[in-house]
């Protein structure tokens, strides 16, 4: 079979075949394709480069002997003890929230959509004036509880608070997204077998959002785990009672920096694996 000519003649003038046409088109992709890497990686050398320079600067032995200095445990203590707090209050004050804006239309659910974003872009320092003005000793609240003797702030409460505050809206976006996505048909289908609004909830509604649930558990905790600004203005950075990680780094760098290093290391393979754990369970919601 002859090969299609690159040109035909048509009356005056010449214009492309059909099948150089698809070579183009093909050489063209290709081409994209190619540039488009290219001019990516400076990008991802930007964002792989100071993350390969942390494991790079503290070596294995390093890293087993600073784990075992107090400092350092009584940090990872601190913390994990506070997100672990922080995550139940979230699951349990921000799954009805979720459930309220991700089923249910009503006025003004813009404005309280922007309210329940905004600590998600709110420099962390100014979360951590507001919690104190409000629940600080002169603060709105804080005079009333501590004339009834309760103290938050410089308390891990106020550490507790401050978590909250800045990671419990990752939660609320992927949860009211979840519940959004549940087809109502399954739920009239559920309710004309017998099934009462709260059995609905319980096997249909809450099994069909899990992987959003499950995943933005791990994107609230991820985030609690690694907040510092506000903890730093409303808890205070006191070792052992309300120093987290991320404020044992700011300390470790005028102290030891082996200490920052370690700490760095750990929050990063933290949130490297929680980031990727919500990217399989995607994956697998997919598919």
């Amino acid at each position: 079979m002859a090969a299609l000519p690159l040109m035909v003649n048509a009356g005056n003038y010449w214009q492309w075949s059909p099948g150089s046409m698809k070579i183009n088109a093909l050489f063209s992709d290709h081409l994209i394709a190619r540039s488009s890497r290219l001019l990516a990686l400076p990008l991802i050398v930007f964002f792989a480069l100071p993350i390969a320079i942390l494991f790079l600067r503290v070596s294995p032995a390093q890293l087993v002997a600073s784990l075992g200095k107090e400092q350092v445990y009584q940090a990872v203590g601190v913390s994990l003890k506070t997100t672990l707090i922080s995550l139940g209050v979230i699951l349990l004050s921000g799954t009805p929230l979720a459930y309220w804006m991700g089923r249910y239309d009503f006025r003004f659910k813009r404005l309280l959509d922007t309210l329940i974003d905004l600590p998600t872009i709110l420099p962390p320092s100014v979360a951590g004036v507001a919690l104190l003005m409000t629940f600080g000793r002169r603060g709105l609240l804080g005079g009333w509880l501590e004339a009834i003797g309760v103290q938050i702030s410089f308390t891990q409460a106020a550490v507790v608070l401050a978590q909250v505050f800045i990671a419990a809206p990752f939660y609320v976006r992927a949860a009211a997204l979840g519940f959004a996505n549940v087809d109502q048909e399954i739920e009239q289908a559920a309710q004309l077998d017998g099934a009462n609004r709260w059995q609905v909830f319980r096997y249909v509604i809450l099994p069909l959002s899990r992987y959003a649930l499950i995943s933005g558990s791990m994107m609230s905790w991820a985030r609690a785990l690694g907040e510092f600004g506000a903890t730093m203005i409303f808890a205070g950075n006191y070792i052992g009672r309300t120093q987290t990680m991320p404020t044992a780094i700011y300390l470790g760098f005028e102290v030891d920096l082996t200490i920052a290093l370690t700490l760095s290391v750990i929050l990063v393979t933290i949130s490297f694996c929680s980031i990727l754990l919500i990217k399989v369970l995607a994956a697998s919601r997919s598919t």
